[in-house]
Order: structure tokens, then C-alpha cells, then sequence
């Protein structure tokens, strides 16, 4: 499973994956316990796979991110989201120098790290592109 099924629901901790699609909105099972949810179509949901990190030169995907802290962690857990913030921004500068620090807030970082080790947990180590119809 990619990162186009996961999701970020603002309000609700952790990250869900997509299940099924309602007449509402859709079903979202938590990476966290488990549980299912229903999600309104009202309430404000990102996929992973759309979301960027902010660069001086560009926008990186984040599953791009995630793929660099995977090389550096040999997809094993990164360090603790709970670690103190200074520590957690010197481990994102070698993560990716060039970010944004006036766009990027520590609070950013911590939720990349929290993302990435959650994602781990759950045995979601595929950061790469789908193929898409003309790849395959």
C-alpha cells in the first residue's frame, strides 16, 4: 500500500488509511488502534501523497522526505517526534538542508517524524510513485 490511501485528518491524531467510500463521505480505519471511523465529506482531510515540504528552490514531496529519512534510518523508527525541538530540527537539517525554516515550523517537523515512524510501525515502507496506465 502507497501513500495515496493515507490520510491526515485535521482534528483526529495519527493517520488513516482510506477503506471505502460513502454516500457522505468515506470509512477510514486508524493506524493508530485500529479503529474504523466515518469521515464527513465537510471535515478537512489530506492524503500524504499530496502534501509537500517547503524547499528554498521547490516543493519536495513528502513521500520524498519520508524516502530520505528511510535511506538515512535503513526504514527502521526515526527519532521520537517527543524528542526536544532543537534536536528534532538538527536531525530534519540532514534530513533536508535546503528546507524552508521560515515555512517549515518545528511543529511541522515533529508531525513528519510522528508520520513517518507511524508509517513504519504499520509496515508502509513504499514511498516510491505509483505506475501509473502509461508505465505499465
Amino acid at each position: 500500500m502507497g501513500l495515496e490511501k493515507i490520510l491526515s485528518i485535521t482534528g483526529k491524531p495519527g493517520l488513516y488509511e482510506l477503506k471505502t467510500q460513502t454516500r457522505g463521505g468515506f470509512l477510514a480505519e486508524s493506524l493508530l488502534d485500529g479503529k474504523k471511523i466515518a469521515v464527513s465529506a465537510r471535515e478537512n482531510v489530506s492524503m500524504l501523497s499530496e502534501i509537500a515540504i517547503y524547499t528554498y528552490t521547490e516543493e519536495i514531496p513528502l513521500r520524498e522526505v519520508f524516502t530520505k529519512i528511510g535511506e538515512k534510518e535503513s526504514y527502521q523508527e526515526a527519532i521520537s517526534h517527543k524528542s526536544p525541538k532543537e534536536e528534532l530540527i538538527s536531525y530534519f537539517n540532514e534530513i533536508l538542508p535546503e528546507y524552508d525554516e521560515d515555512r517549515v515550523y518545528p511543529s511541522d517537523i515533529k508531525k513528519v517524524v510522528q508520520w513517518y515512524n507511524l508509517l513504519i510501525k504499520n509496515d508502509i515502507n513504499d514511498f516510491s510513485e505509483p505506475a501509473t496506465a502509461e508505465e505499465e
